[in-house]
């Protein structure tokens, strides 16, 4: 079996290396959004909507792609059934600034950005008869277009809607091979998805099975057997700790640097990110995976056949290791093969999920926090780090450092594995909803530290507080996607609203109850009596 000590020391480098790059629950869904910087008019003054662009070739099914409406002209219906489909055609010229010498009555018109406003496009094409007007940019996103500056005589009443250039591309060499139709249409996002439901309950599930792991997987003695072993009361009421198992206490110092280099780290992914890197950060969370997995079976396994862990064998680089323990070891590293290999698939959230969630409940139980002095200053720390790299951080980069992190902006197109994720089940945009690892693992450091505070203190459930910390976590991310909803689907950072609803429930808790000395004294070597009243 692989040793505690290699254990500790991979869960702390994935904790440290997967925690500093994404703590947000970051995304941003932008159906529509209304853009306070785009200068608006009574002529012009339109919301920016996502657009689906649905095409026929030669009467065939073809290709749905995406475009964004301008902020001006006619609004496009919700549904495809009242839709209209339409003949393209590309106008001569094609910069469609003039008159078009090619018949655009009842067409959609095909434009090349550049060479004069959107607006004057748009009049073009409307004055020769089209019925709407595809602008197509010279790059690779969705250009928000506006109105010139006097736009008091306006009146443009066909649908204007921008695409990319490589649609555009598409769709002209579509045009000059045969008939090709397209019907425009702006689907709304469903206010709650189904798999919101599914990301809440595996990310509460994770902390309390991570909380709950020790006891779940530790073998249970009888009385003759515990006569035998050594009883351990040095430590104040703690939990008595499994011999093999070695833990790391973080320290008020531990976690300020840590917050400190995260920050680094995710400036340096900000900056540095590229194909490459983003591989060598599949690698990390497929190392930081296989270990999670692997340790989590064996847990199981050792708890339910105790005879398993008997026969071992002498392997190379690893010692002394039980054959059941290379055989699990084995099936995890195929596991997380088959993920990179099929990472792009439909299904690979299901995979990413699972090693996912095995490497947060093993880092749980490898690092923690000794008391909640300790809780209070890492929490703060990263309550602070959450909000500065999502809501400040544009005030000194060009955008949000954290959003564009969760992204995988200039990763060649790969989504960063460090966040759990769920496909949207209802929504006709697809997409998924994430939730980044260190949404879970700070709040869940704090989770784990209470459940060993009542488990000491032999509390109840309800005078407890590790069941108050789980809810106060479930609210903490309803709050998060309540402000995504507010927020249009601006990138939230989720441990603003988990902090306070975890530790701030917590501490506010121990105060009505007069419980705060127990709270604090709680880790300090102070034995505590559970009669004792504050």
């Amino acid at each position: 079996m692989v040793s505690p000590s290699s254990r500790r020391g991979l869960g702390l480098f994935a904790l440290f290396i997967l925690i500093g790059i994404l703590a947000a629950s970051a995304r941003a869904s932008d159906v529509r959004r209304d853009d306070a910087s785009v200068p608006k008019s009574p002529s012009c003054h339109n919301e920016f909507q996502l657009v689906k662009v649905k095409t026929w070739f030669d009467g065939e099914d073809y290709e749905k792609f995406g475009g964004l409406s301008a902020r001006f002209g006619a609004l496009l219906p919700l549904d495809a059934e009242k839709g209209q489909k339409l003949t393209a055609v590309i106008p001569n010229p094609a910069n469609g600034c003039s008159n078009s010498s090619v018949k655009l009555s009842g067409s959609i018109a095909l434009s090349m950005r550049g060479e004069c406003d959107f607006t004057t496009k748009a009049e073009t094409a409307q004055a020769g008869g089209a019925a709407a007007l595809l602008v197509i940019n010279n790059e690779e996103d969705l250009f928000e277009m506006a109105c010139p500056n006097d736009t008091s005589s306006l009146n443009i009443s066909i649908p204007v809607v921008m695409v990319t250039s490589s649609t555009g591309d598409s769709l002209k060499s579509m045009v000059g091979s045969g008939k090709v139709e397209i019907l425009l249409y702006s689907p709304e996002r469903p206010v709650v998805d189904g798999g919101v439901a599914l990301l809440w309950l595996m990310a509460v599930g994770t902390i309390i099975c991570a909380s709950l792991w020790s006891d779940l997987t530790t073998e249970q003695t009888d009385e003759r057997y515990d006569e035998l072993s050594p009883k351990d009361s040095s430590h104040g009421g703690a939990a008595k700790d499994d011999p093999e198992k070695e833990v790391l206490d973080i320290t008020v110092k531990s976690a300020i640097c840590f917050v400190i280099s995260a920050s680094l780290f995710l400036v340096l992914l900000y900056f540095f990110m590229s194909s490459w890197v983003f591989w060598v950060l599949i690698v990390l969370f497929c190392i930081g995976g296989v270990e999670g997995m692997h340790s989590c079976i064996m847990g199981i396994i050792s708890r339910t056949c105790r005879s398993c862990a008997r026969s071992t064998i002498s392997v190379p680089l690893f010692g002394e290791s039980t054959i059941t323990s290379i055989i699990v070891l084995c099936l995890c590293i195929s596991f997380t093969v088959f993920w990179v290999i099929h990472q792009a698939a439909s299904y690979a959230w299901i995979g990413q999920d699972i090693l996912g969630i095995c490497m947060m409940i093993t880092v749980l139980q490898v690092a923690r926090l000794p008391n909640i002095k300790v809780a209070s200053v890492l929490l703060s720390c990263a309550f602070i780090y959450d909000i500065f790299w999502v809501f400040i951080s544009p005030l000194f980069f060009k955008d949000s450092v954290m959003v564009a992190v969760a992204r995988g902006d200039n990763s060649g197109g790969g989504s960063i594995p460090m966040l759990l994720r769920v496909p949207r089940i209802f929504d006709p945009w697809g997409g998924y909803d994430m939730i980044g690892f260190g949404d879970i693992l700070f709040p869940g450091l704090l989770v784990c530290l209470l459940f060993r505070f009542d488990k000491s203190n032999k509390r109840s459930l309800l005078n407890g507080y590790f069941l108050w910390s789980i809810v106060g976590y479930g609210c903490g991310l309803i709050f998060t996607y309540l402000g995504l909803y507010l927020m249009d689907g601006h990138g939230q950072p989720a441990l603003l609203y988990l902090v306070p609803c975890t530790l701030g429930l917590s501490l506010v808790l121990a105060l009505i109850r007069g419980e705060m000395r127990h709270l604090l004294t709680y880790g300090n070597d102070l034995m505590l009596d559970p009669t004792e009243e504050a």
